[in-house]
């Protein structure tokens, strides 16, 4: 007698719900009465905001320093997946191997 979970639906997360419409609204208007107040303050730190993505670029697209070695199992690419063999390349007449 096994249960069948068959009309028992899993209640929807935070995000589905109706609170974080609410929030994502009032987030929103927060933004928009922030940044119109104070845009001098905002276009005066784009410069400085420029300057700080690339560090951050750095660590999080390259985890740090130690993201450049060859790690087994892991294409040059950074998608996962295992690269293909390479073919060796056909020596040309005459030439030394």
């Amino acid at each position: 007698m096994g249960h069948d979970p068959v009309g028992h639906e899993a209640p929807p997360g935070f995000w589905g719900s109706r609170y974080a419409i609410g929030l994502a609204l009032v987030g929103a208007i927060a933004a928009y009465f922030l940044l119109t107040e104070h845009l001098a303050h905002v276009v005066g730190a784009l410069p400085l905001l420029l300057l700080l993505a690339c560090p951050l670029m750095h660590v999080f697209m390259h985890h740090g320093h130690g993201g450049h070695g060859h790690h087994p199992g892991h294409s040059p690419g950074g998608d996962g997946a295992a690269a293909e063999p390479q073919k060796p390349k056909p020596s040309q007449p005459g030439g030394s191997p």
